[in-house]
């Protein structure tokens, strides 16, 4: 959530102060719809100071987010403010809304998104690449970057998913001679990963273990095809704004909202599920930060 709010901070080439907050009682067990005042005193302790120097620009993400910003609207109407997904609110309260397009928030300050945005740029991979290169030589190409997640409140990561996973990178490996760079996540699990990890063993294989510098930016730059787990719009997102084929590895489980997303993203021939093999195929960039960017800023030029 936070990347999201970095990745349109960054693409606006904003200076940027990370504040992170929690809610107390009631707001935290409140929906924002109902509980719209004493915001002042909505956050816990421990959270970051909501003060000034206020800012030109705030940008917010989450359901805990949404007091802050109406803080800031009280005390500061100049700032702009964005919220980064439906706020649970009528978004009239808002400067500017950004929300997937399976979301069912709409209104002239709302705008869609084909996924979320992210911190993802051509140079910035190219600059994680540059850094990892001569670490990665090793493994042969075509290059088969796996960005695994896990078990949220949605999917379920089993072993019989991992472990299907790994035969079918094993076997791709086997066929074309490629290198696999792995990254799995905390929501992986312990078994599952494990059960991945059996599958790959004696293959051309950089399984980041979690320890030192995450290289995943280094991942997507490398890679020549992405596999990614269908439990993170963020993970695909990311993916999908590199050009490279993206298949998809879906999990047990599901929502109406994330069915949604990935059947568009198929529908519109950015992504496809993973079954194994390997094509090659080219798409439209999702540009979704670009876009939110250019239009925060085009907004903030008509105030001047």
């Amino acid at each position: 959530m936070q990347n999201q709010c970095l990745g349109l901070a960054e693409a606006l080439g904003a200076d940027t102060v990370i504040k992170q907050v929690r809610l107390r009682a009631p707001w935290k067990q409140l929906s924002p719809s109902i509980l719209r005042i004493g915001n002042r005193w909505a956050m816990t302790p421990d959270s970051d100071p909501i003060a000034p120097p206020w800012p030109d620009v705030m940008i917010a993400t989450g359901r805990h987010s949404v007091a802050s910003s109406l803080l800031v609207r009280a005390c500061n109407p100049s700032t702009y403010r964005v919220q980064i997904q439906s706020p649970g609110i009528s978004p009239d309260y808002f400067d500017l809304v950004v929300v997937p397009r399976h979301d069912r928030l709409r209104g002239p300050n709302v705008m869609t998104c084909k996924g979320a945005l992210h911190r993802v740029t051509p140079e910035r991979l190219a600059v994680d690449a540059d850094k990892w290169r001569d670490q990665l030589a090793y493994l042969p190409h075509p290059r088969i970057a796996v960005i695994v997640g896990g078990t949220n409140g949605v999917y379920r990561m089993t072993p019989a998913i991992a472990a299907d996973l790994g035969d079918k990178l094993a076997a791709l490996s086997k066929r074309y001679g490629a290198g696999l760079m792995v990254t799995a996540s905390r929501r992986t699990g312990e078994e599952a990963e494990a059960a991945l990890r059996s599958r790959l063993e004696g293959l051309p294989v950089e399984f980041w273990d979690g320890q030192g510098e995450n290289p995943y930016f280094a991942y997507l730059g490398l890679a020549d095809t992405i596999v990614v787990t269908c439990d993170s719009v963020s993970m695909t997102s990311e993916a999908a704004s590199t050009g490279k084929p993206v298949y998809v590895v879906m999990l047990d489980g599901g929502s109406p909202k994330f069915d949604s997303f990935h059947r568009a993203l198929f529908d519109d021939g950015i992504t496809r599920p993973f079954t194994g093999e390997m094509e090659d195929w080219s798409y439209n960039l999702l540009d979704d930060t670009a876009l939110a960017a250019k239009r925060v800023m085009e907004e903030l030029g008509r105030r001047k």
